[in-house]
């Protein structure tokens, strides 16, 4: 017996849906309903801790259509349920995605419901792709946004990603290493991140190096004579016993020792920090940098800034590997067009603006100072944010991402922020969004006509 594949790749990503797209597609098909759709992907309010988002995941999207397919065990799977005809798994077996794609760029700050993208093809291709681009741009945003915020409190000093061991499940940690650089983290622990992404990899050691040891100098020694320009971890058994170990150290090698930095990982780190920048400076290694880790978010992380600690780096795990105060947004993949006309919803505190769109982002002296959400084909003041990077199923230039671009887009993106957004604190001010005149006007006229249509299919009262 053949073990079932326990990873998702490109062969079966086909199945990765919600089932209930899959029983809308065959509702479609059976119905003749292959009229062009638009979907939009948009989140309908921040978390009060998040003043912005970072978008982030388009290019997964774009792979994801580009290699869409069902195969011969994917079909059979689903013809095992019961639940699909002969003729409509016929279909699936043809299955390609012809669409088009509309996007703001990966690193782009975005805000409460401004489409992020928005998907235009046949009703069926553009349904089944909800689950897994809501599924993808949703880890990507959320990391990317809390990473952007550690950034910032770190002031320009460095921030390293040293979360996957606790990230929720392999493709996040890998997935996270990306959002992370683009938001501005300058390098991960996660090897494999490495390599697929070009993400610059960074490691030091770990207590278990020193605890199998003889003794924390011993261990130091090997490591030092191993890797010369390393990081040596000082915390195992007491923190500034190990500092004054990095001093002998120092001494035995003279001008062999080339050791960048020592790492601090528990215990109050401003303090130490001070304590361990007078002994290093006191023995001549002013050129010894102190790194430090250990349970840190933005919010620690700008306390120790705040007290002048003498921190030149920070290894940030568990709270911006799973976005510890906001692990998920309000997020929706919603129809808002369908064979030429504008679709909305009307339920309470879910509105759906209609039709395709377009944010327009105005400025004033090099400043973002409010967005305007626009029907698609208008020309308002600002920068359109949404640009096409998808025609016909096949990525356009514009949707060939490279990610230091990305990067930079977004280190450029957020300087343009008012300060009262860019700081990790909630903002007293929220950014103003607001819809166009024409799309306010246009949402009305689409809700006349879905009350006038539901009035008149209403069956008479008896």
């Amino acid at each position: 017996m053949v073990a079932p594949k326990t990873w998702v790749d490109y062969a079966n990503l086909g199945l990765f849906t919600d089932l209930y797209e899959l029983t809308m597609l065959q509702a479609y098909v059976e119905q003749g309903m292959d009229g062009t759709a638009t979907f939009s992907l948009f989140v309908r309010r921040l978390r009060a801790r998040r003043n912005y988002l970072i978008a982030c995941g388009l290019d997964d999207v774009l792979s994801y259509f580009e290699s869409l397919r069902f195969t011969r065990e994917g079909l059979d799977y689903l013809a095992s349920l019961g639940s699909f005809t002969e003729r409509f798994v016929r279909w699936l077996k043809q299955f390609r995605f012809t669409g088009d794609v509309d996007a703001v760029p990966e690193g782009t700050p975005v805000f409460e419901n401004e489409p992020i993208l928005e998907v235009t093809a046949p009703i069926a291709q553009a349904q089944l792709a909800e689950t897994f681009v809501m599924n993808q741009v949703h880890l990507q945003t959320v990391l990317a946004s809390k990473a952007a915020r550690v950034v910032t409190a770190a002031e320009g000093r460095t921030v390293v990603d040293f979360g996957p061991r606790r990230m929720h499940g392999i493709d996040a940690a890998i997935k996270a290493a990306r959002a992370f650089y683009i938001a501005g983290v300058a390098a991960t622990s996660n090897t494999l991140a490495g390599q697929i992404y070009g993400v610059p990899a960074a490691g030091t050691m770990a207590h278990s190096f020193v605890q199998a040891a003889k003794n924390e100098m011993e261990a130091f020694r090997a490591f030092a004579a191993l890797y010369p320009e390393t990081i040596l971890l000082v915390d195992t058994y007491d923190t500034l016993q190990g500092v004054r170990h990095v001093i002998a150290l120092a001494r035995e090698l003279g001008d062999a020792f080339k050791v960048r930095a020592v790492r601090l990982d528990s215990g109050d780190l401003a303090d130490l920090a001070l304590r361990a920048r007078a002994m290093l400076d006191e023995a001549g290694l002013r050129n010894v940098e102190i790194f430090a880790s250990g349970s840190l978010d933005e919010d620690a992380i700008a306390e120790i800034v705040a007290k002048g600690a003498p921190i030149t780096g920070f290894g940030v795990g568990t709270s911006m590997g799973v976005s510890q105060d906001a692990p998920g947004l309000d997020m929706a993949y919603k129809l808002c067009a369908y064979g030429g006309r504008g679709r909305l919803k009307l339920s309470t505190g879910k509105p759906v603006l209609p039709g395709r769109k377009q944010v327009f982002r105005v400025e004033e002296n090099g400043r973002a100072v409010r967005d305007v959400i626009a029907r698609a084909g208008e020309t308002l003041p600002g920068r359109p944010l949404l640009r096409p990077v998808m025609r016909g199923g096949r990525r356009l230039p514009e949707g060939t991402i490279d990610l230091h671009a990305a990067r930079r887009h977004a280190q450029e993106e957020i300087a343009r922020l008012p300060g009262h957004i860019r700081a990790t604190l909630p903002a007293e001010r929220r950014y103003p969004v607001e819809p166009s005149e024409a799309l306010r006007a246009y949402q009305d006229e689409v809700a006349r006509e879905v009350a006038l249509a539901d009035r008149d299919a209403a069956p008479s009262a008896l």
